[in-house]
């Protein structure tokens, strides 16, 4: 659901790129944007999983354990972070205003 709200908001941002990390294997993903019509979000897949281990982004156990937690991150183009949120429970959204806030 995030990544349609955050499709819906990159639609008057010119000043942001919006990228979904998922597990899943990349064919997978274009057929989810595909079916869902997100044209405003570039998606890359973590199946080879260096991005969540190298953030701490996996979530370890219950049933989504080895699946990536749901995360916000803003970078800048220098690479520097302007905002960062970690979703404490997989069903909650994110703080869609924090991030864009960190934009302006």
């Amino acid at each position: 659901a995030s990544v349609r709200q955050f499709n819906e908001l990159a639609a008057g941002l010119d000043n942001a790129v919006v990228v979904n990390v998922s597990r899943d294997l990349p064919f997978a993903l274009a057929r989810f944007c595909g079916a869902e019509g997100l044209e405003n979000v570039q998606v890359a897949s973590d199946f080879r999983r260096g991005f969540g281990d190298n953030l701490g982004l996996v979530q370890t156990d219950g049933p989504l354990a080895q699946l990536l937690a749901r995360a916000v991150i803003v970078v800048d183009g220098e690479g520097t972070v302007l905002h960062s949120q970690l979703v404490e429970e997989i069903a909650t959204e994110p703080d869609y205003e924090a991030a864009l806030a960190a934009l302006r």
